[in-house]
């Protein structure tokens, strides 16, 4: 059975000679050639831009572009190879799919899904989904009918980093992160607020936040949930032939 959620075009394999300034990789490919790669993630990539390893690069076929190659897939743990996702554009596109596809059922329903909604502080923040039930009520029956909108809040965020089967987020300090989860909570208890984390590999059964290179963050969410803030660590596979959901991970907090 395909289930595949997204599939990659045809890829190229290499090695990974050397990451620097953030978007540029030098990867010597099965050929021999060596090829500077778009790296289309600016995080740190704990453990998973180590010089040696496999990878996988797309070859665009837009004669504007100064670099041909992208960077999409690294090879990790020599003892039970694993691929990860590289390409921090693709998650919300994949979420996209499945909540279309209605993959989360933790959710439940909604009947409208907008993207990029902004929200917040004098609407000075985006969340990457909103997600709507509307149904019909009325108080008084000599009233008509009106329309009641639920909105669940959702929030996407990749996850790469791994210690063992444990997934975490963040790898560095995030201000960012912080301030995505204070706008979160200020939505309770009047909305759902979900944060999704993306992990971007499929070895990794276990969650907990990156308490080492940002404790605050740590903080935030766990007082988030406390006040109903809802965690989703969804679980993917990445193989070069596409993605797959593998369901939730367990969350340890």
């Amino acid at each position: 059975m395909n289930d595949y959620l997204y599939h990659y075009p045809p890829l190229y394999s290499g090695i990974l000679l050397k990451r620097y300034k953030r978007f540029f990789a030098d990867v010597e490919l099965a050929s021999g050639e060596i090829v500077t790669a778009h790296c289309p993630n600016t995080g740190p990539m704990t453990g998973v831009s180590t010089p040696g390893s496999l990878v996988q690069l797309s070859l665009s076929d837009n004669p504007n572009r100064k670099l041909a190659y992208t960077w999409e897939l690294i090879q990790v743990n020599d003892n039970e190879p694993t691929w990860v996702g590289v390409n921090t554009s693709l998650p919300n596109r994949i979420i996209k799919i499945a909540l279309e596809q209605r993959l989360f059922p933790e959710l439940g329903e909604y009947d409208q899904i907008r993207g990029e909604v902004p929200y917040g502080h004098e609407k000075k923040s985006r969340i990457d989904f909103v997600l709507s039930k509307s149904h019909l009520v009325s108080t008084n029956s000599e009233l008509p009918l009106t329309k009641n909108i639920r909105n669940i809040y959702l929030e996407v965020k990749n996850t790469t980093w791994a210690q063992g089967r444990l997934a975490l987020f963040p790898d560095t300090e995030t201000t960012r992160g912080q301030k995505h989860l204070r706008d979160m909570t200020e939505l309770l208890p009047g909305s759902r607020a979900v944060m999704l984390y993306f992990i971007n590999r499929g070895d990794c059964t276990e969650f907990v936040p990156g308490d080492g290179p940002d404790p605050i963050y740590g903080k935030l969410l766990r007082s988030g949930m406390a006040l109903g803030l809802e965690v989703l660590p969804c679980r993917f596979e990445i193989t070069p032939e596409g993605i797959r959901y593998l369901g939730l991970a367990k969350c340890k907090l």
